[in-house]
Order: structure tokens, then C-alpha cells, then sequence
């Protein structure tokens, strides 16, 4: 049996780090093989607190180690720098995990030669709000083609989630990119390829996500993701995919379209932007239909959440040009 170290970066996570536990401590794999390695990016909660006391029950091995900088790239590579043996699995403290996820992982690992592997996400919203929400994260129309989040059939990919590695990887192309707070995952699998390596998603498990259950937060987190997509492909061009850039694009030619059909009084141009945004809104209007079948009226709620998730991951990427404009300058 393979030896592993799992790295999971914490912060203020006294909500989630029972949970976390108790989903380490069920594995099926022998944990006298695994070391779990937490990166705590000073929390000012009682994370540590129980933290420490849900392990007391169980048979887990780990350490903690602290990272004032707090950047969860940061931590990954401390934690990575800090593990004793060659299988790396980066878990995060906000998800559950099946009982076979470390038995899997390292499988897999082995039998398809991949420099990473993962699973598929299974987006989990609470509430009415949550469950839209989930449904919005779920969705091709929501998240285009993301194959971990939309069930995709197992086989070579270009990125999972939070992912398993052997340390030796790192020697050859290098570690988590620490200027990038998000999308950085994103980044090092489009390395892992660029540089001849596979990155390989198994669908037979998945990983439990539980995501914002409120509008405002859905909103933020969408701006934030959206905010880093251009910055991290100017770090490394083609690491991001198109479905990353559509709603910048979709959110400009709103704005764009409807001041030049207006200025120019073009009725071709107009009947093109007005085409647009009514396949837009027919999409729209057809998936929240589809929510609503399945999950009942209240998911009304998606005919809204579609554009706003949208357009405030696309005001995030429009945003992220200031980063870029910081970073030349500094040159």
C-alpha cells in the first residue's frame, strides 16, 4: 500500500473542520499509510481548537504548520514542501469526500499514468436559495463545458478539482503559481500538459461541495472567480479555456451592442444584438423550466441567478485588466 500525504489549507474553518474529520477518519484506506498536513493560514476562530480535538478520537497522523502570508497557493506548496512521502492528495476543508476518495485517488493515480487525477463535483446547495444556486453550478448553460462539474465521463481532461500528484512532479515543472488566489488550479494542469503530462478525471466517485447559499455571495464569488481568468492567462496564455472568457464577452456585447445600435441607428446591427440577447434569454427561460420540473416553482429563482452569475463573472474579467496594467508597470 501505497504511503500518502494529504495537504489541506485551512482558514476560520470552525464550521467545516468536524466534518472534514470525521470524512478523513472513515476512509478506507489504511491510515497508518497517510499523513494529513494542515496549512493553517493563522486562524482566528476555533479551528485549531477543534481541530485538535476531533483528531483525538481517531487514528489520524498529522501536523499543522502555519502560513502568516494565508494564500491558499502558498499553503498548498508549503504543505506539498512539507510532506514525507511521494503521493500528494490536496483536499479542501469546505468539501466531504466519499469513504473510498483516498483509495480511489491513488488508484487511479497508479493505473492511468496521469500527473493528476480527480473526481467530479457534486455542487450541494441548502435551502431554496442554495438549491438554485446549486443548479446554476451545475448546468452546462451555467458553467459551460466544466467537465467535473456537469458529469463528464471519465478520461483525459484539462483540469479537476483540488487534485492528487506525486511530489517528483513538482521538481519538474514547478509549484503552484503563488501570485494567482484563484484559478490556479486551472494553471498548473495546463502546465502539467504543456509540459507532455495528463491530467485524468474518474467519475465513479464524487466529491461534495457545498456552495453560497445566498444571492449577494453567489455574486461574489463569481466577480472574484472572473477577476483572475485574464491575469492568470497573461501568467500562462492558453491555460484558461474559452468558457472562461464567454461571459466577459456576453456581459461587452451587452453593454457594447446596445450603445452602438444606438448611436449608429443600424437596423442590421440591431436585429443581430437583439437576436443575441433573446437566445439568451430563451436559454434562460428553458433551463429554469428544467429546474423547476425537477426541484419544484421555487427554482423560479434561476431566471434571475443565470444573469446575474453571469454578468458578474464577466465584470470580474473586465476588472482583472487592472492587474495586468499593475504588473507591466512594475516591470
Amino acid at each position: 500500500m501505497d504511503n500518502v500525504s494529504v495537504v489541506i489549507p485551512i482558514f476560520n474553518e470552525e464550521k467545516h473542520i468536524e466534518k472534514l474529520i470525521s470524512s478523513i477518519s472513515k476512509q478506507d484506506y489504511n491510515l497508518e499509510n497517510v499523513e494529513v498536513i494542515f496549512v493553517d493560514g493563522n486562524s482566528t476562530d476555533k479551528t485549531i481548537e477543534l481541530l485538535n480535538k476531533a483528531v483525538e478520537s481517531t487514528n489520524i497522523q498529522y501536523r499543522i504548520i502555519n502560513n502568516p502570508k494565508r494564500l491558499t497557493p502558498i499553503s498548498v506548496n508549503m504543505g506539498i514542501k512539507e510532506a514525507k512521502y511521494e503521493i500528494i492528495i490536496r483536499l479542501d476543508a469546505h468539501s466531504e469526500y466519499p469513504e473510498n476518495y483516498i483509495s480511489k485517488c491513488v488508484y487511479y493515480l497508479n493505473k492511468t499514468g496521469a500527473d493528476n487525477v480527480g473526481c467530479l463535483f457534486d455542487t450541494v446547495g441548502e435551502g431554496k436559495n442554495g438549491k438554485a444556486i446549486e443548479n446554476i453550478l451545475k448546468s452546462r448553460f451555467g458553467v459551460g463545458n466544466s467537465g467535473f462539474r456537469t458529469n463528464a465521463q471519465s478520461g483525459y481532461t484539462d483540469t479537476v478539482p483540488y487534485g492528487t500528484f506525486k511530489k517528483s512532479l513538482f521538481d519538474r515543472i514547478g509549484y503552484f503559481n503563488e501570485e494567482l488566489i484563484r484559478s490556479e488550479d486551472n494553471e498548473i494542469n495546463y502546465r502539467i500538459i504543456k509540459n507532455g503530462g495528463k491530467v485524468y478525471l474518474f467519475n465513479d466517485i464524487s466529491i461534495i461541495y457545498h456552495p453560497r447559499s445566498s444571492v449577494s455571495k453567489l455574486m461574489k464569488m463569481a466577480f472574484q472567480n472572473g477577476k483572475w481568468v485574464l491575469y492568470t492567462s497573461y501568467l500562462m496564455p492558453g491555460s484558461m479555456k474559452l468558457r472562461h472568457f464567454i461571459p466577459m464577452f456576453f456581459t461587452l456585447g451587452l453593454v457594447l451592442g446596445l450603445l452602438l445600435s444606438i448611436i449608429t441607428k443600424n437596423n442590421i446591427l440591431a436585429l443581430i444584438y437583439l437576436s443575441v440577447v433573446g437566445l439568451y434569454i430563451l436559454l434562460d427561460i428553458l433551463y429554469t423550466i428544467k429546474h423547476i420540473c425537477k426541484d419544484g416553482v421555487g427554482q423560479i429563482l434561476c431566471l434571475v441567478l443565470y444573469p446575474l452569475f453571469h454578468i458578474s463573472y464577466g465584470i470580474g474579467t473586465i476588472f482583472g485588466i487592472g492587474k495586468i496594467i499593475k504588473k507591466v508597470i512594475k516591470k
